[in-house]
C-alpha cells in the first residue's frame, strides 16, 4: 500500500505511520512517496508531533525519510492512496494499470464508510485468501461505489497541505486526515482480517 503527497514530509508520511499503527497486527506493508519528494528529508516536526499525538509510533515517525514517487514504486503498490486529486493523477499517469486501485484518502473513506463489514468480507472472501487479491477486491468494491454515492465538491477529496504553514493549518490538515485513516483502517482490517 502506498500513500502519496507532494514532498513526502507531511501528509503522506503522517498517513503512513498512522495506518501502520492502526494495523500493526496485520501483515501489511505501508509506504509513502512524494510527487516532488524532498529526498531523504524527515517528516516536519509538526507532522511528527501530530502523528504521535494521534497514535503513531514515535520511532516510525522519526525514522521516515522522503522519497520520490516513481513508476516502479507506483506499479508495485496494491492500493495507492493519494492525499489530493493532483497526487492521484500523478500516480495514475505513472502507473495507468493502477487506475482502479488509486483513490484520494478522503474519497476512499467516503466511498467505503457506508459499507458493512459483511459487504467488505464478502467481496474479499470471493477473491480468495491471497492478501493482494483481497486488496484488489476491496479496491474494486470501492470503485463501484463511485456511481452510487452523491458527489461532493472536488476539493472535499483533498487533505489540506500544511507545508510551511502554521500549526493551526497542520491541525486542520490532521483533522481531515486522521478520521479518514480510521475509516480506511477499519475497511482494510475487515478485508484482510
Amino acid at each position: 500500500m502506498l500513500m502519496v503527497c507532494t514532498g513526502n514530509i507531511c501528509r503522506s508520511p503522517m498517513a503512513e505511520v498512522l495506518l501502520r499503527a492502526r494495523l500493526a497486527d496485520i501483515p501489511l506493508r505501508v509506504q509513502s512517496a512524494g510527487t516532488r519528494g524532498l529526498i531523504d528529508k524527515p517528516m516536519t516536526p509538526d507532522a511528527q508531533q501530530l502523528a504521535i499525538a494521534h497514535g503513531a509510533a514515535g520511532d516510525h515517525a522519526a525514522a521516515h525519510r522522503a522519497r520520490w514517487l516513481t513508476e516502479p514504486v507506483a506499479n508495485g503498490a496494491d492500493l495507492i492512496i493519494a492525499m489530493a486529486r493532483e497526487h492521484r493523477t500523478s500516480a495514475v499517469e505513472l502507473a495507468p494499470s493502477k487506475l482502479r486501485q488509486t483513490f484520494t484518502l478522503r474519497e476512499l473513506a467516503r466511498l467505503t464508510d457506508g459499507l458493512s463489514d459483511e459487504q467488505i468480507r464478502e467481496a474479499a472472501d470471493a477473491a480468495g485468501a491471497d492478501p493482494r487479491a483481497r486488496l484488489a477486491a476491496l479496491a474494486g468494491l470501492a470503485a463501484r461505489q463511485r456511481g452510487t454515492i452523491a458527489p461532493l465538491p472536488l476539493e472535499d477529496d483533498d487533505v489540506i497541505d500544511p507545508y510551511r504553514r502554521s500549526i493551526e493549518t497542520y491541525e486542520r490538515s490532521t483533522a481531515q486526515l486522521a478520521p479518514a485513516i480510521d475509516v480506511v483502517a477499519r475497511v482494510l482490517r475487515t478485508a484482510l482480517g
